[in-house]
């Protein structure tokens, strides 16, 4: 049965279900930070994003171990984890392969999801084992979704907010088309000798989910325009290990934005189907295990 499990240092509270070890919420004192959630536009939160990120075309590849058939995203967002370890300020959840993940993934493995809060800031920690006897192929990504307005902040439209980076730099990657595929033949240039992003209805419109790759130092600030707003506050996301950074809003108007670091990326329009070929692939000999961290800093 599932369970919603909150961690707390006093000023910041998070709160994790262990389906699919999803961030339910992020409040600093009574201000709510993650989209919470609306049928209307997006149901869901912050899913976590394994075996792959994005899609497969057509749904399915061939891997090393057979067929690999998984819809959107993977497959950890649709099953139960356990809880491993609690504290007041952090949990860890577990999720290893059964018969009925094999049947669509057919790979061995433990994924740990821990998540902690200090000060004004959230850590979340991927950790993949290779449990199985063969290589472990797979990518991963988190997927989550902040409210707009940002709390504190009176601009209540994504065209008045910008995402800043920590220098000027030329963006680079692909654009993506109805089908969810990866097309770099049409690359998206969307920053280009600049530290800022502009946000826009008319640019999550067209491009359907925006795709950096390299974005410097993996750190960005979500904060409203100069002149929409006076205040500071934001949010900042620190993903040191994840190579990509996914921009996304269910439609305009919608009042999230979803900000999400990735390790790889959907297929591309010419994949080979090969899944061991997918860009940003991670491969882990049997008994080895891998982390990424990435922190999220409210202000």
């Amino acid at each position: 049965m599932s369970e919603i499990i909150s961690i707390s240092n006093g000023s910041l509270t998070a709160s994790i279900d262990t389906m699919g070890a999803q961030l339910m919420s992020l409040r600093k004192g009574e201000s709510e930070y993650l989209w919470q959630g609306d049928s209307n536009w997006w149901p869901r939160r912050a899913p976590i994003l394994f075996p792959i990120v994005g899609v497969l075309k057509d749904g399915k590849a061939e891997s090393a171990e057979g067929t690999v058939s998984l819809a959107r995203h993977g497959l950890a967002r649709l099953n139960q984890f356990e809880v491993v370890e609690r504290s007041t300020s952090s949990v860890t959840l577990q999720l290893r392969s059964t018969e009925e993940t094999r049947t669509s993934y057919p790979y061995d493995f433990e994924l740990r999801l821990i998540f902690s809060v200090s000060d004004d800031t959230l850590t979340q920690t991927y950790e993949v084992t290779n449990t199985g006897n063969v290589v472990l192929p797979f990518t991963l990504g988190a997927h989550p979704a902040f409210n707009i307005p940002v709390p504190g902040v009176e601009a209540a439209s994504l065209d008045q907010y910008r995402l800043l980076f920590t220098r000027s730099w030329t963006s680079f990657g692909p654009s993506i088309t109805d089908e969810g595929l990866c097309d770099y033949a049409n690359p998206q240039r969307l920053v280009v000798d600049s530290d800022a992003l502009p946000l826009s209805w008319e640019l999550i419109d067209r491009e359907k989910t925006i795709t950096l790759e390299d974005v410097p130092d993996r750190r960005i600030t979500l904060a409203a325009n100069a002149e929409a707003s006076s205040e500071t506050h934001g949010i900042q996301i620190d993903f040191e290990g994840f190579d990509y950074l996914g921009i996304w809003s269910a439609a305009p108007g919608c009042p999230f934005v979803a900000l999400e670091p990735w390790c790889g990326i959907a297929d591309t329009v010419d994949t080979d189907g090969v899944f061991e070929h997918k860009p940003g692939i991670i491969s882990l000999e049997p008994g080895q295990n891998i982390a990424k961290t990435l922190s999220v800093k409210v202000f």
